[in-house]
């Protein structure tokens, strides 16, 4: 079977909040293009929210339905 090809946007976003769960500093961000950049930043926002607020394996889940 072949993989569909997701968006980058989205893959972005994802790894940013994987980022933001796990603690790292947003001084991380791989990306330097302005564009891709933001999608990065965005996730980890809300990931660092979601860390704040104790959020950590199933329950951050909760809080992004797209890490399924």
């Amino acid at each position: 079977m072949k993989k569909q090809k997701r968006d980058r946007t989205s893959t972005l976003f994802n790894r940013g909040f994987q980022a933001g769960l796990s603690g790292k500093s947003q001084s991380e961000c791989p990306v330097q293009a302005t564009e891709l950049r933001s999608h990065w930043m965005s996730g980890w926002r809300e990931g660092r929210e979601a860390h704040w607020s104790g959020m950590s394996g199933v329950s951050a889940i909760q809080a992004n339905p797209s890490l399924h």
